[in-house]
């Protein structure tokens, strides 16, 4: 997934500014995956908002702190929570067709075997020819291994539905969007508040 484009960076503006862009943007990437990365048949979708929640949470992680209201940083914790899920499922998209790979080259390897048992006069292969092959203990263990990666996805895929509601429903998007627009207050600085008009100052009025 190749990362958009951050228009209206200003070298010349204050640090936070820019950074607001660059989040609100790869926060669009990563919500932009849904509704397709809930299909649990959608592989591409899925690796492709993993990509994208990698990128929202390291520049959050970076400016958080410095840069954006408080909910910020919570923020980036929660889509590093999500980065890992969807990259535990996507060791199991990637890992499923390497066992496949494999369990195809040992049946191959198998069948050649297997042909070199038949008598060359024979007309059929005999059943009983394929007991014992060089690759059969292997060949359980491959199905073995299939079966759990398959079932250990569409586990993952489960909590990530569940996180992906989790979020939902704490208003994790318009929360971010709305500590986007806070700037964080210096250490010692005590809050602006605005001077009524009929306050005393102190200060004597000019003749």
């Amino acid at each position: 997934m190749k990362a958009g484009r951050v228009k209206g960076l200003d070298p010349s503006a204050p640090l936070a500014d820019n950074a607001e862009r660059i989040v609100r943007l790869r926060l669009d990437e990563l919500c932009g995956f849904i509704p397709a990365a809930l299909d649990v048949t959608e592989v591409e979708a899925l690796h492709d908002m993993r990509i994208a929640a990698k990128r929202l949470r390291y520049v959050l992680e970076v400016t958080a702190a410095s840069c954006f209201g408080p909910y910020a940083r919570t923020a980036a914790k929660r889509t590093r929570d999500l980065q890992d899920l969807i990259g535990e499922i996507h060791d199991c998209d990637v890992a499923l067709p390497r066992v496949r790979r494999v369990a195809d080259d040992r049946r191959e390897a198998d069948a050649a075997a297997l042909l070199e048992r038949v008598d060359p006069e024979a007309v059929d292969l005999a059943p009983d020819l394929a007991v014992d092959l060089p690759h059969a203990d292997e060949h359980r263990g491959l199905v073995t291994l299939q079966t759990y990666l398959r079932a250990r996805r569409a586990l993952l895929h489960g909590r990530f539905l569940v996180l992906w509601q989790e979020l939902e429903r704490e208003g994790y998007r318009p929360r971010l969007e709305y500590a986007l627009a806070e700037r964080p207050v210096a250490p010692g600085t005590p809050p602006f508040t605005p001077r009524s008009p009929d306050v005393d100052l102190g200060v004597p009025d000019r003749p």
